[in-house]
């Protein structure tokens, strides 16, 4: 914290025990000790509420990801379920154009003759073959 050595701590040892005397030097220095735990306790606090307060915000930060990312992927599953019903319509559509020609009786084509054509004849048996062995 500050660049005091031993030499410098001396000094102002015996400077203390100057100026205040050897009698109160031991209440004092007792007083300035609770002072300084003190300042260090209420130094280490704040440094423990940024530090709280720092990770309070990237925890915030993280959170606004996760939902930026969940609503993306909410906005694509319902993309993809709209997608997925209009193929199921369309489907179901192609479906009920199929089965509404079924559901008629089905008819026979019936093979009208024209009158002037000649009667149908039967195609004349194949001969044998003839092989050589």
């Amino acid at each position: 914290m500050f660049d005091i050595g031993f030499s410098e701590l001396l000094v102002i040892a015996v400077v203390a025990l100057i100026v205040i005397g050897p009698e109160r030097l031991p209440k004092v220095a007792r007083t300035a000790g609770h002072m300084l735990g003190r300042l260090q306790r209420y130094v280490n606090d704040v440094k423990a509420d940024i530090n709280r307060e720092m990770e309070l915000d990237e925890l915030r930060k993280v959170q606004s990801t996760f939902q930026e990312a969940a609503r993306s992927i909410e906005n694509e599953v319902r993309s993809v379920e709209q997608s997925v019903t209009k193929v199921e319509s369309e489907i179901r559509a192609e479906a009920a154009a199929l089965d509404a020609p079924l559901a008629e009786p089905p008819t026979a084509p019936t093979l009208a003759a024209a009158p002037d054509a000649p009667p149908p004849t039967e195609p004349a048996p194949a001969a044998p073959s003839q092989s050589k062995a």
